[in-house]
C-alpha cells in the first residue's frame, strides 16, 4: 500500500499548494483528489510532480505496509 502523505509535506516545504498545481501547471482536480485519497496515480504523473517540486520519488510517495495481509 502507497500513501501521499509526504506529498502534502514537500509541498508545504516548497510554499506551493492545490490551487497553484491547478491554475499554473494545469493538474486536474481529479488528479489532486486521487493523490488526496491515496488512489494510484501513473508513474508519469510522479515525474512530473518531482519535476515541479523539484523532489526526489520518496518526498510524494511512501510505501506503507497493508497490516490485514
Amino acid at each position: 500500500m502507497y500513501t501521499y502523505d509526504p506529498l502534502w509535506e514537500t509541498m508545504k516545504k516548497r510554499g506551493i499548494n492545490t490551487y497553484t498545481l491547478v491554475t499554473y501547471y494545469n493538474i486536474s482536480s481529479h488528479m489532486m483528489s486521487r493523490f488526496r485519497h491515496n488512489k494510484n496515480v501513473t508513474m508519469n504523473t510522479i515525474d512530473l510532480f518531482c519535476q515541479i517540486l523539484k523532489c526526489n520519488v520518496e518526498d510524494i510517495v511512501k510505501f506503507k505496509e497493508d497490516e490485514s495481509i
